[in-house]
């Protein structure tokens, strides 16, 4: 897979995310079974807003060359999407979401090893 297609792919799960996040964030809290009070939906739009910029970002540098702006912009992400695997990964090993917890921990997953390949084993 090339950077390009996986960048664009980042950008899409991105968008996606952030667009439910911020329209509909609550319902898609429920849907984890978990709860949020006012401060918590406010910290839920912000992390809306963080995914569609995300998800932009990705889309602006999936078409540049090799660089150092875009190696920057993988390792960046890289380390960011790590850290919200574990992240993820410990919520649902403490039982903060119900089963479908388990797909944000597949997502994190797939979208670090999927970074990690485009930063340090991609050729182009």
């Amino acid at each position: 897979m090339t950077v390009s297609i996986f960048m664009k792919f980042k950008s899409v799960v991105s968008v996606i995310f952030g667009i439910g996040t911020l329209l509909a964030g609550g319902w898609l809290v429920s849907l984890f079974g978990a709860t949020v009070d006012s401060a918590g939906m406010l910290f839920v739009n912000y992390t809306g807003a963080c995914f569609l910029g995300i998800g932009l970002i990705c889309w602006f540098v999936s078409n540049t060359d090799k660089n150092d702006l875009r190696q920057g912009v993988l390792l960046s992400l890289l380390i960011c999407d790590s850290i919200g695997f574990v992240v993820a990964l410990l919520a649902q090993l403490a039982g903060v979401t119900n089963a479908l917890g388990w797909f944000n921990v597949g997502i994190w997953l797939v979208l670090a090893l999927g970074l990690g390949y485009c930063r340090f084993l991609a050729k182009d």
